[in-house]
């Protein structure tokens, strides 16, 4: 295992720890610590306020070693295992309804456009992962500074923010084209850049769209499910020829465990939440955030 060491501007080191030119920092952090991180991962993986924004800002507040990149991205397995628990229904409807339709040539039915259309919205952010893969994954990557986190966590919630004042939000996700999937899912792309967001781009565009608030959340749930599987198992695939020890491999399932509960707690907060109120909280939060980060960034006080 390797370790880079970088400097920032007020002579405080940054060490990105790594195993195969992965970043694999949560390997140093011990099971009390990834339980931490593990619930902050969990909770905010699936709001729309950006787990990496947190993830990366929670260790540095506490002096912790940056989990790093992989660590967040094969969390993404414990969102996936919540999103699927908490929506079987639905899953189970489409999965069955799409192959039902199918098999007699209904091409028409819900269940049929919208399997296609989270498969078509699916393509966009695949594409754009395999092609800047290296560059998000790799130690020490620039992507995770907290100026590119901070400005795309103000410029979502910004975002967040202006589909509250421009949107009306009566439709429901039934009433979707393949066009509307689409839209979706070329927002979903900017997932890719830490601090946006998956939960927070998809519902973002998902409410530009004129959904329901709570549809917009059931969409942007059902839609994550094929890019957090392939982004969460090809890590793992990442990560099982990265030469990890047995006590890492133990640590990051316990924080996967914690994680999946936690997301869980964090879906179903959020639903209830999105049947009666805006996201004006959200979009606050977001726009707090990200100048909290960029003031870090400009004075240095983390790195």
């Amino acid at each position: 295992m390797a370790q880079q060491e970088l400097r920032s501007k007020t002579g405080v080191r940054m060490a990105a720890v790594c195993s195969g030119g992965i970043d694999t920092g949560f390997a140093s952090l011990g099971y009390t610590k990834v339980a931490v991180l593990g619930v902050v991962q969990g909770l905010t993986e699936l709001l729309p306020i950006s787990s990496t924004a947190h993830m990366r800002l929670v260790p540095a507040l506490f002096g912790w070693q940056d989990p790093g990149s992989a660590f967040s991205a094969i969390m993404q397995l414990a969102a996936l295992a919540a999103v699927v628990s908490y929506f079987w229904k639905d899953v189970k409807a489409v999965a069955s309804g799409a192959i039902s339709a199918a098999t007699e040539r209904r091409w028409n039915t819900p269940e049929f456009r919208l399997a296609v259309g989270i498969v078509l919205a699916t393509i966009p952010i695949v594409i754009a992962g395999l092609a800047l893969s290296r560059i998000l994954n790799e130690c020490a990557t620039p992507m995770r500074g907290l100026y590119v986190i901070g400005v795309a966590s103000l410029l979502m919630g910004l975002l967040l923010a202006l589909a509250e004042i421009l949107c009306r939000h009566t439709r429901k996700v039934e009433d979707m084209s393949l066009w509307d999937a689409l839209i979706v899912g070329v927002a979903q792309v900017g997932a890719l850049v830490p601090g946006v967001s998956r939960s927070g781009s998809t519902l973002t565009a998902a409410l530009f769209l004129n959904l329901q608030r709570d549809e917009a959340a059931r969409y942007s749930f059902l839609l994550g499910l094929p890019a957090i599987a392939l982004a969460g198992f090809k890590e793992l695939w990442v990560l099982l020829h990265a030469g990890l020890s047995s006590g890492a491999w133990s640590i990051l399932i316990f924080g996967l465990i914690i994680a999946s509960l936690s997301a869980f707690a964090a879906i179903w907060g959020l639903m209830r939440y999105l049947e009666r109120f805006s996201t004006w909280p959200f979009a606050v939060y977001r726009i707090v955030l990200g100048v909290v980060l960029l003031g870090i960034g400009v004075w240095g006080f983390l790195v």
